[in-house]
């Protein structure tokens, strides 16, 4: 991207942080944001959770008033996917809001799921991540509403369907508006490498002569891709050529969509005709590869890319197909924009201390409503409270913490919602995660500790095999023996018959923040420096799946609410 076209983007992402702070803690007049926010969560408790920081949220005035805010839980039962989410929650508002439903903009957040490679955010979701920028603090809702809260003004009634755990930048000419008028579904589009492309929605447009000179332009779509190879690409004239004479070729992809209240209606009425849905539908896949003049059944039954075979999948998709079959499905381009995904470990890590782009574009701090004196050292701090001793090295991030007299952190590593007592060092390359749990009626905390590399989602068929799971670049039953346990005795938690690091129960259940935190620090530091430390007798101990299943989060959000009136009265006092 040329040094022109990176300011252009950085100057309008500031305008939109701009608008959008001006709207926190107002009431908003009719047509100037949203009239319904629905955030989606993967069941009840999680629904709680959301409810709770919402409410919160509310009462600090962080978020535009007048505004519905809704979450909506998955039906208990089998796995639906964002797709079957997308339908349930549809109705839900139907329910809700009835004809009424017809004059307003809505936008759904897919938030539901369990963060399996971004634990940081299991507890509390990933649409509540702290971002470092704000005052206050920003977190992933507050962004997306942001880059959106020019959309509202400039749409028809209907809804607009995004994920949590993505953020679009784009800039457009200074007279022109995003706008979401016409029937149908209407797609932003990014142009991106094919590399790209195959593991996104890839656009077939009308023609691939695209002035790139422009920064948005409208255009009809032939057919939609999911996660297409490079020859697919090429094959179905996805594949666009610069408009600059060079030779690169580039595609276009997909993000965020939104749907018009005619459109609506439609996949309020195949939810009635599917029934309970028994298996998991895509959102992107099944709903917009049947979208478009050149769209064909072939893709019904390619189950490539499905991360879980169901037999009724193929049935559900071609009615999916045949019911949305003629559907519009029009793209907006927008020719100077970044799309970027902030799912993982390792990407939040990179984005929040290492990209100089986005840090640029977003204007992110190294240190975001914190008391912390040192912001030079190329790490990321939020929303915590460092004794003026402490350190924490380049490429780490550390959130909503205290961290005692000459704690230590270091280089690449994850500190979140822990209490550090003073001295101690974190390793680098290292992730430490404390929850709040109940257990046998009593409050207990818990502290997780992986590699920053390790893979959770990663199982084996029974704990035999245990030696195939790493965790700190170990193998799993090499770690058992440096804390003088019998692999025997490991328990996995769930009902499940797969072993993995996330149902592996490992972490000790402690009386309160600190010494949990403190003890798992010495089972990773034994495993790193190849000595032994062995938990007292009779310490129960429970997986991350455990913990999440039994968090208390009045206790976690307790937490956080004294951080909040901590920094805020020291930073009155300053």
């Amino acid at each position: 991207m040329s040094r022109d076209c990176s300011k252009k983007l950085q100057l309008a992402t500031r305008e939109k942080v701009l608008k959008f702070n001006s709207l926190r803690g107002v009431e908003v007049q009719p047509g100037q944001f949203w009239d319904v926010v629905v955030l989606t969560a993967v069941d009840g408790s999680q629904r709680e959770a959301y409810e709770l920081q919402l409410g919160e949220k509310a009462d600090r005035r962080e978020l535009p008033l007048g505004v519905h805010y809704k979450v909506f839980s998955d039906p208990p039962g089998a796995k639906i996917g964002n797709g079957g989410s997308t339908l349930y929650a549809l109705q839900q508002l139907d329910d809700i809001y009835g004809k009424a439903l017809g004059q307003l903009r809505v936008i759904l957040i897919h938030a539901g799921g369990f963060s399996q490679r971004l634990p940081s955010a299991s507890a509390l979701g990933k649409i509540f991540t702290a971002m470092p920028l704000g005052d206050p603090l920003y977190q992933m809702l507050e962004l997306k509403l942001a880059m959106y809260v020019d959309f509202p003004s400039h749409m028809k009634p209907g809804v607009l369907v995004t994920c949590a755990d993505d953020i679009e930048l784009y800039s457009i000419a200074e007279e022109e508006h995003v706008m979401f008028h016409k029937p149908g579904f209407t797609a932003l589009a990014h142009p991106s490498s094919l590399s790209i492309g195959t593991t996104h929605g890839v656009f077939v447009l009308e023609s691939c002569e695209k002035s790139q000179q422009v920064e948005m332009e409208i255009s009809s779509c032939l057919r939609f891709l999911h996660k297409p190879s490079i020859k697919t690409m090429h094959d179905c004239g996805a594949v666009c050529k610069r408009p600059d004479g060079s030779l690169s070729e580039f595609v276009y992809t997909d993000s965020t969509y939104f749907i018009d209240f005619e459109t609506v209606k439609t996949l309020r009425n195949l939810l009635k005709e599917l029934g309970p849905l028994q298996c998991e539908i895509d959102a992107y896949g099944d709903f917009l590869q049947a979208l478009g003049p050149k769209a064909s059944l072939e893709y019904t039954d390619n189950i490539a890319n499905v991360t879980k075979e169901e037999s009724c999948l193929v049935e559900i998709r071609q009615k999916i197909f045949w019911l949305l079959q003629g559907t519009p499905l029009n793209v907006i381009l927008l020719n100077n924009s970044k799309f970027y995904h902030i799912g993982t470990t390792l990407e939040y890590l990179f984005h929040l201390t290492e990209d100089v782009a986005l840090r640029s574009e977003l204007g992110l701090q190294s240190s975001a409503f914190s008391i912390h004196t040192d912001e030079s050292s190329g790490s990321c701090v939020m929303c915590s409270v460092l004794d003026p001793s402490c350190s924490v090295g380049a490429g780490s991030v550390v959130e909503y913490c205290r961290l005692g007299a000459g704690v230590s952190v270091g280089r690449g590593s994850v500190v979140s919602s822990c209490w550090v007592s003073p001295g101690l060092s974190v390793p680098d390359a290292v992730f430490m995660h404390s929850l709040c749990v109940s257990h046998q009626g009593r409050t207990g905390f818990v502290t997780v500790a992986f590699g920053i590399d390790d893979n959770l989602k990663h199982s084996v068929e029974a704990p035999a095999h245990m030696e195939r799971l790493r965790l700190f670049e170990c193998s799993l039953a090499d770690c058992l023996s440096h804390w003088g346990m019998d692999s025997e005795v490991l328990r996995f938690s769930g009902d499940t018959p797969s072993c993995s690091l996330w149902n592996a129960c490992l972490f000790p259940v402690c009386s309160d923040q600190r010494s949990s935190f403190s003890l798992s620090l010495e089972m990773l530091k034994a495993v790193l420096s190849g000595s032994t430390f062995a938990l007292t007798k009779g310490t129960k101990l429970m997986s991350m799946q455990e913990s999440l299943q039994s968090k208390n989060l009045e206790e976690m959000l307790t937490f956080r609410k004294g951080l909040y009136k901590d920094i805020t009265e020291r930073r009155q006092k300053n």
